[in-house]
């Protein structure tokens, strides 16, 4: 099974929003450090609503720590990027893809995209729109990734 990882994010209500998809979805949810914020954050709880006990989640306080967690369990890191060289939906994922997003304000770092095994991008039509928000990119990614691999039943 697919899983999310937020690297350094900066704003709690997102990654409660992206908790609330992993509740539902049953998938893993990783955040790795440093965070904009604290997890004991109140936003980040409200917008995890109390589905908290249903998140399968794990913390990494730095990316070598991360990369450690990641090395015990193999798969392929699966980067998520406006800089993405691949439209998301042309990709072909697998059940042991690690699907990673950056923080808020500065993406993925070019040494993460540089570790990725791949790089994604979700296509925008207008210019001027730099990004979409996290949380709704990831359960993009998600949903692309599980409706592939045959688990939206």
């Amino acid at each position: 099974m697919p899983q999310i990882v937020l690297v350094n994010p900066q704003i709690p209500p997102n990654t409660g929003n992206i908790a609330r998809t992993c509740a539902a979805t049953g998938t893993p949810l990783h955040l790795v450090g440093p965070m904009g914020f604290e997890i004991s954050d109140r936003y980040l709880k409200r917008a995890g609503l109390d589905y908290w006990p249903y998140v399968d989640f794990h913390y990494h306080p730095c990316l070598e720590d991360f990369q450690a967690s990641h090395q015990q369990q193999g798969g392929r890191w699966i980067g998520f990027s406006t800089r993405g060289s691949c439209n998301y939906v042309q990709f072909q994922f697998q059940p042991d893809d690690w699907l990673l997003f950056g923080s808020e304000t500065q993406g993925l770092s070019a040494e993460v995209l540089d570790s990725c095994d791949a790089t994604l991008r979700i296509p925008i039509v207008q210019a001027a729109v730099r990004s979409l928000n996290l949380s709704v990119s990831a359960a993009i990614g998600l949903f692309e990734a599980r409706r592939q691999l045959g688990l939206l039943d």
